[in-house]
């Protein structure tokens, strides 16, 4: 029953991304089901944030609710951010050479040191958390580990989302180690890297000496 209001809700999504909007009678006539199963599905979406309703007054009769597509649920249809990334590096360094790539992702990295410093508090270990927090926002799926060494951990990242990117490009690689070390204030070697064929990068951090 599970995978039969999975695949309803999933044939919702993408009848609203094809129309844009539509009512809960359009909706019912389209799948054939009764409108009280369409808004439970709703309810459902919506509670998920993925989609939202306007109320519409029409010529007669009362008014309507018509729903459309969240930002939130634009991210659940494929994109292919990769390929065009990876043409405009190629095209960057073909004009402007290897030393614009590099400061590229050299902006990158500051502009993501000023975003996490300042939620860098505590010792090593809160601040190694707080990392694992900022990195799995941004999709990294992390897992971090206290060693029996004294202020050692071992931090590993099981998803890289600019990994097509990175395989191409280590700059990004070396920045997100330089980073690290950045914003830890600490010794932190990588040991497994993705774009160099691992099953994930893994990281070992040390208090500095």
């Amino acid at each position: 029953m599970a995978n039969e209001n999975s695949s309803t809700r999933d044939q919702i999504l993408h009848m609203l991304k094809m129309n844009g909007s539509l009512s809960v009678s359009d909706m019912a006539a389209e799948l054939g089901i009764t409108e009280m199963a369409v808004r439970r599905h709703l309810n459902t979406l919506e509670r998920d944030n993925l989609i939202q309703s306007t109320l519409v007054r029409q010529a007669m009769g009362r008014p309507t609710n018509i729903y459309s597509l969240s930002e939130n649920a634009d991210e659940l249809f494929p994109r292919n951010y990769s390929h065009l990334t990876l043409d405009f590096l190629r095209d960057l360094k073909e004009l402007d050479g290897q030393a614009k790539i590099e400061e590229l992702f050299k902006r990158r990295e500051s502009r993501l040191e000023q975003a996490y410093l300042p939620k860098m508090e505590g010792d090593l270990e809160k601040r190694v958390a707080t990392l694992a927090d900022l990195q799995n926002e941004k999709g990294y799926m992390v897992e971090w580990e206290k060693q029996e060494q004294a202020d050692s951990f071992i931090f590993k990242e099981y998803n890289c989302p600019i990994s097509q990117v990175a395989k191409e490009f280590q700059q990004a690689c070396s920045c997100e180690l330089s980073l690290f070390r950045r914003v830890l204030n600490a010794k932190v070697e990588q040991t497994t890297c993705m774009a160099k064929g691992g099953d994930k990068c893994i990281f070992h951090i040390h208090k500095a000496e």
